[in-house]
């Protein structure tokens, strides 16, 4: 019987970083900036990255106000902080890949938001992340 199978000793991912929430729980972005630089984020995908292409990180879900236009990119700290109304799908994604992304759509996005729905949301703008994953 074919099933799927786990390597040995290796333990699940797990998507979330204990850093970032700590951070977002004191509310001090230093301590978000440090997070963001040494650990991963969880983000909302419309389309989940193809599992036999490491390069493919698949399509990021992002928010477009219908009353201004603006866009918002949603970060989570942990898997469990995302409302059930957002796509299903997520992407644990590096430090890396949060600067690439921001560098490419940084002047669409306007905002970024951390555990939307809590339990400590956060707001910061595309050019503070930058900065923060730069330094």
């Amino acid at each position: 019987m074919a099933g799927k199978k786990r390597a040995k000793g290796k333990p699940p991912i797990e998507f979330r970083n204990p850093q970032l929430a700590d951070a977002l729980q004191t509310q001090d972005m230093a301590a978000v900036a440090f997070a963001l630089r040494h650990g991963p984020t969880v983000v909302p995908l419309m389309r989940p990255g193809q599992r036999d292409n490491p390069l493919d990180t698949g399509e990021v879900w992002t928010y477009r106000d219908p009353r201004t236009g603006q866009v918002a990119l949603l970060l989570f700290s942990d898997v469990a902080n995302k409302p059930p109304a957002l796509p299903p799908t997520v992407g644990l994604h590096s430090p890396g890949w949060l600067r690439a992304f921001l560098g490419v759509h940084g002047d669409e996005i306007t905002s970024v938001m951390f555990d939307l729905a809590g339990p400590h949301p956060m707001q910061a703008t595309p050019a503070d992340i930058i900065a923060a994953l730069d330094a």
